[in-house]
This record gives structure tokens, C-alpha cells and sequence, in this order.
């Protein structure tokens, strides 16, 4: 059997997408379950590993991983050295999944970069730095993402429930999973896939939207603001050209609706900015992490460990 070179990992809420690199060239790409952020990460990323090098039979000589929700990519990487499993591991590089998506999206031009999904991030690279914008939870942040709608798509139902606000077809929809309004709350809180759950009210709401609601319109609206006010940010930040291309990517940005009145605030601050579609995938992103400068503006955002060869188990 051909020795097992790289394993990719893109590891999402929604989803873990993994690429295997044989050292005769051939791949294989596998989609598992995504990672819970509310957890520690490392042990979720290496019961990955672990799994996909056992159905493989090979451990790789190198595990490169996009994850979201990190917050110290060196003590990821040190973790996923640690276990044993992973002993015949030699070098491991652990990035934000912000640094992926821009990766898989943009390759190693200088611009932007949102990934929008039930989370939110941007990432911007200008000539000489690197800047995240927002990625900081549904508590802090994630404004515009899929989990930001749902809320928004909420808390609109439960005001025109008590009168404080405009009534809206959004009220059925919210009924269908929850009857009894007013017990709605409760059950949520309760629930332990509750943010997943809130975003999955998104895609709902922007069909609404595209059908004529106001209330969803004006939610759908205020997303797509406030995805643009992070991408403009992020221009802002790294001294990027004025011509520098965007890139914008995720479920949320599938709705024509947010798509149109995204590019259309980018534009109104930054009229020459070009909106570009991907040359890859946040998976392509992650591959690219093996192959990136020592002197790209990304680099310092990344961990890469290397193991010392008599470290490495026979």
C-alpha cells in the first residue's frame, strides 16, 4: 500500500470534510460529522484522525486541519502531537478556518474573504498583514450568519406575539416547530443543538424575504450590511488595494436577496472592488497550508509543529 503523505481536515459545525494524499498521488475526499465548538476541540479533531487513519490503515506523515472555533492554534497542535494515537504523526499545522476559506477561495492573492454558514468570519490580507473580522460566536459576534437570521427571525415572531412589533409570515413557521409560542423559549434553551437549530431558521426566512415579507426582508437586509461592514473593515485594515478582489462563500450567500444587497453595500464604500468566484475550496485551503510562503501575511495566524525524527514511532 502506498504510504499515506497528507490528511486534510476542514473541520465545520455542519461537517468535517477530509482529503487523503497517498504518496503515489491518488486522493480521496470523505464527509463526517462536523465538531462542536462548545467543546474542547483538539480531542474531537484527533478521534477524526484517529477514525480515518484506522478505515485507511495508514497514519498520515503530515495532518493539516482547518477548524472553527479555535482560539490557540499552538496548543491545538501540540494536543494532536500528545496522542498517542497519532505517534507516527510528523508534522501537524492547525489553522482558523478563516485562513482556509480565504486560502480555498482566494489562493494566495492579497483581498477579502467571508464565509458565512451558521457562524460568520472575514479574513483580510493586504501587502504586509493579515486581519480576522468578527468568527467570534453567536454570543459575541457572527453578525449576518445564519445563526445571527435565526435569532433576528425570533426575536421578530416573539414581538409581534406580544404586539411590540410588526406581524409577519414568519409567525407560522416558527409555530410549526413550536405550537405553543410561549413555551418556545424553554424547550430552546433546553435543546442542546440550539444554535444549530436557530440557524436553521435562516434559509426560511430569506425565502420569505424573497417572497415579500418585510419583516424577513429587513432582517435579510440588515445581514447583508452587516456582512459588508466586516468585509470593508477587513479591506480597511490591511491597506489593501482599492481594486482588491472579494471573495464571499457559505449557505447564507445562496439567498439572491442578502447576495445583491451584500455586494451592493461593499460597493457603496469601496466602489472598484472586484467580486471574484473561488478558485477552490475550503478543503483546497487546508491542502494549501502545506505549501505556504514563510513570508505570506498568513503565516504568523497558523501553528506548524514538525517532529523530531527520533520522536517519530517506527
Amino acid at each position: 500500500m502506498s504510504t499515506l503523505a497528507l490528511l486534510s481536515m476542514d473541520a465545520g459545525q455542519t461537517g468535517t470534510k477530509v482529503r487523503l494524499h497517498w504518496a503515489d498521488g491518488s486522493s480521496r475526499d470523505d464527509l463526517l460529522p462536523g465538531v462542536l465548538t462548545d467543546r474542547p476541540l483538539a480531542p474531537q479533531l484527533a478521534d477524526i484522525a484517529e477514525r480515518v487513519s484506522h478505515v485507511a490503515g495508514a497514519v498520515p506523515s503530515t495532518l493539516a486541519i482547518g477548524v472553527t472555533g479555535v482560539t490557540d492554534v499552538r496548543a491545538e497542535a501540540d494536543a494532536l502531537l500528545d496522542r498517542p494515537a497519532l505517534a507516527e504523526v510528523r508534522r501537524v499545522i492547525v489553522a482558523h478556518d478563516s485562513i482556509t476559506s480565504f486560502l480555498g477561495v482566494l489562493g494566495d492573492q492579497q483581498g477579502a474573504v467571508v464565509a458565512v454558514g451558521t457562524g460568520v468570519v472575514t479574513l483580510g490580507v493586504g501587502p504586509r498583514s493579515a486581519v480576522r473580522v468578527d468568527g467570534w460566536g453567536n454570543i459575541m459576534g457572527d453578525a449576518g450568519s445564519g445563526y445571527w437570521i435565526g435569532r433576528e427571525a425570533l426575536d421578530a415572531v416573539m414581538r409581534a406575539y406580544d404586539g411590540r412589533g410588526e406581524q409577519t409570515a414568519l409567525t407560522p413557521l416558527v409555530r410549526e416547530r413550536w405550537p405553543d409560542l410561549e413555551g418556545a423559549y424553554t424547550s430552546l434553551q433546553a435543546d442542546p443543538d440550539r444554535v444549530r437549530l436557530v440557524a436553521s431558521f435562516a434559509a426560511p426566512t430569506s425565502a420569505l424575504a424573497a417572497d415579500g415579507d418585510p419583516v424577513a426582508r429587513r432582517i435579510c437586509e440588515a445581514a447583508a450590511a452587516e456582512l459588508a461592514l466586516s468585509v470593508t473593515s477587513a479591506l480597511q485594515t490591511t491597506s489593501a488595494a482599492a481594486d482588491a478582489p472579494v471573495g464571499a462563500i457559505g449557505g447564507v450567500l445562496r439567498s439572491d436577496l442578502i447576495r445583491s444587497a451584500f455586494e451592493t453595500s461593499v460597493r457603496a464604500a469601496r466602489t472598484a472592488v472586484r467580486f471574484i468566484p473561488p478558485v477552490g475550496t475550503g478543503l483546497d485551503g487546508v491542502d494549501a497550508l502545506v505549501e505556504l510562503a514563510a513570508d505570506h501575511p498568513l503565516r504568523g495566524r497558523l501553528a506548524e509543529l514538525v517532529r523530531a525524527e527520533k520522536e517519530v514511532t517506527a
